[in-house]
């Protein structure tokens, strides 16, 4: 996004949509009960009510989601000059537990990556955004949230 003119909620709410849809990673920010940070890269799916993360359970990142952590993430997609912020709750999924088509849906998107193949140490986790924001630049700073408290704000 290049543009200075500030874009409505509605559109910034259908491009973030789009990002959710088609973006295959997302940068996923966590802290550990002490405060100490922690930020990767992970892929993700969009179910169209939360986002599917895979991930050892056994790394900081997965410790900080699971039930031994604050299992709250910050996320982000696109760049500074198109940027989607979500806060989110995080829940363990096992792969037994998995909902029919997550699994499948996940690796379609993720470049065939299948975490059920990988070792039993990798976990999914659900994350349920909170809160969302989406802006541009400066023009866009002043009104962009796209949802507070789990709901969409148009």
């Amino acid at each position: 996004m290049t543009t200075s003119t500030a874009r409505t909620l509605r559109q910034r709410h259908h491009e973030a949509l789009r990002r959710l849809e088609h973006d295959v990673d997302v940068w996923v920010a966590t802290a550990d009960a002490e405060g100490v940070p922690c930020m990767v890269p992970l892929a993700f799916w969009w179910d169209g009510t939360q986002l599917w993360l895979a991930t050892r359970e056994t790394n900081p990142t997965g410790r900080n989601l699971g039930p031994s952590g604050p299992g709250r993430a910050r996320l982000a997609l696109g760049d500074t000059r198109d940027l989607v912020l979500i806060d989110g709750t995080a829940r363990v999924v096992r792969r037994e537990e998995l909902p029919e088509g997550v699994g499948d849906a996940f690796a379609a998107k993720a470049d065939g990556w299948d975490p059920r193949e990988d070792g039993p140490s990798y976990v999914y986790y659900a994350v349920r955004p909170d809160w969302m924001q989406a802006w541009g630049t400066v023009a866009e700073m002043r009104d962009r949230d796209l949802m507070r408290d789990g709901v969409w704000l148009l």
